[in-house]
């Protein structure tokens, strides 16, 4: 088990490092966005009108697409955001329109925190090679977990002993555990609930067996969506969005999230209202389907059964709709002891293994330190780099939030290469510095650029996680100092024996 447990943690802990951060950033997904797109203020807006706006937008830039998914405007968020494909596998396209006028809004382009949330479970790979990955690293990481705790006899002892000083093994060692321990049950629920969110892909032979290639009529029957029509395969004319829209709020009692719109351009068109999903764990959006060209009502979604309401409330629990600040931020705060947990391991399996004849040149041990300070020190520079690039770059400039992107693995990439150019000694201390220094920054860049009073709490986060990045290069110097201190104890002490 304790073979197990350090392999299986070390083989994928790269990259659940960075689903750990970027999936940690994902529940402040929607701050980070409006941060990002300091042009949109809260205002209030007609969600009709602005629906019909958006229909014809799409209905003239994109009317041979398969779907349309348009999302009215709210008072947080007053643009609306349409999506289209050709395929429904994706490529997805996007565009942020202007409801009183329809047209391409000029708020600036830009990922937002919809990147961060993606790449958490896609790792900007296309849409299904990144969730098979990203599902092989979290299987591994539910038997790490499991290996762990059985490798552990001692781990509630463990948890309240802290050596640092003993001895620089112990002290990662002490360090992995106590992250550990403290949000282990958030860990297990977590990479459980991740693994159930993507099942159907993973396992998809249930489905296959019973309902062959109608996946739509197992959605229908599960609960999970309401059943349209089938085309026609002749041209129809569909009602303005607006006037369905109006009609789902009536039915409802509230504004739809999302109005998806199927076949756009054929005579069976339809047109599918999600709402906001009740309050509580499980994760199901009432939906009312009408025919788009009539607008009259053509069916609901059915009851969920136990299986999909169970489905439901494990989605719900990964990705913490119901929760409210206090619990949100409690959330926050285990992601980030989960990426410490990852961090520490990796590390300690690279100090650990220093001691014990391995050859400090060797392939083996150098590329593991390389890849530890790549990814654990490099990704908070590409981070920070992001958001940099959000103020930085030209509001004018082309493919813009795919500069953005650019900007966050060029930068990320830049401090793997140091890592493999620089000493390993002063590696450390250098890469840290830079990340403090990119997220010290960001408050500075974002006053002088925007020098909104509404994003002071955002900016005052960046410091804080510039400062403590800070701290951490300042502990990498002192062990640094140390180290000659450290092995002629260490051979004293073999002497001795």
């Amino acid at each position: 088990m304790a073979w197990l447990h350090t392999w299986s943690g070390l083989v994928v802990g790269w990259v659940l490092f960075a689903i750990f951060v970027t999936g940690t950033a994902s529940y402040c997904r929607s701050d980070i966005s409006r941060w990002m797109r300091p042009e949109l203020v809260e205002t209030s807006v007609d969600p009709a009108a602005a629906a019909t706006r958006a229909g014809a937008y799409l209905r003239k830039t994109v009317p041979d697409a398969m779907g349309w998914s348009v999302r009215p405007p709210t008072t947080e968020n007053p643009t609306v955001e349409v999506y289209w494909w050709r395929d429904p596998a994706g490529p997805f396209q996007r565009a942020l329109l202007d409801p009183s006028t329809g047209e391409l809004s000029r708020a600036r382009d830009t990922g937002g925190g919809d990147f961060l949330y993606r790449f958490h479970f896609e790792l900007s790979l296309p849409p299904l090679a990144g969730r098979w990955i990203v599902s092989a690293c979290a299987m591994i990481l539910l038997i790490a977990l499991i290996s762990g705790v059985v490798t552990h006899r001692r781990i509630f002892v463990d948890f309240f002993t802290f050596r640092r000083d003993r001895s620089m093994q112990r002290g990662w060692l002490d360090a992995h555990n106590v992250a550990g321990v403290l949000s282990l049950p958030f860990h297990l629920m977590i990479v459980y609930t991740g693994l159930v969110t993507l099942s159907s892909m993973l396992m998809p032979w249930g489905i296959k067996t019973a309902y062959g290639d109608d996946v739509l009529r197992y959605y229908a029957e599960a609960g999970i969506m309401s059943p349209g029509r089938p085309p026609e395969g002749r041209p129809g004319t569909p009602l303005p969005l607006g006037a369905i829209l109006s009609r789902a709020q009536a039915a409802a009692g509230e504004v739809p999230e999302v109005l998806l719109v199927s076949q756009p351009g054929d005579a069976g068109a339809t047109v599918t209202a999600y709402f906001e999903e009740p309050h509580g764990l499980a994760h199901l959006h009432p939906q009312i389907v009408y025919a788009a060209d009539t607008g009259i009502e053509i069916g609901r979604v059915g009851e969920a059964g136990a299986a999909t309401r169970t489905g439901a409330v494990m989605v719900g629990l990964h990705e913490a709709h119901f929760a409210a600040a206090p619990l949100r931020l409690l959330f926050f705060l285990c992601g980030a002891l989960g990426a410490a947990t990852v961090a520490s391991g990796l590390i300690l399996w690279a100090v650990a293994r220093a001691p014990k004849g391995a050859d400090p040149a060797g392939f083996g041990l150098r590329a593991v330190r390389i890849l530890n300070l790549g990814t654990i020190a490099g990704l908070p520079i590409g981070l920070a780099a992001y958001f940099l690039a959000n103020r930085l770059l030209p509001l004018g400039l082309n493919a813009r939030a795919a500069w953005e992107m650019g900007c966050f693995f060029a930068a990320w990439a830049c401090a793997g290469a140091g890592a493999a150019l620089w000493p390993h000694g002063r590696a450390w201390t250098a890469t840290l510095s830079i990340a403090a220094l990119a997220f010290l920054a960001i408050p500075v860049v974002d006053a002088v650029m925007v020098g909104q009073p509404r994003f002071v709490g955002f900016d005052a986060v960046m410091a804080i996680l510039g400062l403590i990045l800070l701290l951490a290069a300042r502990l990498a110097a002192r062990r640094r100092a140390d180290a000659p201190r450290r092995t002629a104890r260490a051979l004293q002490t073999t002497a001795r024996a």
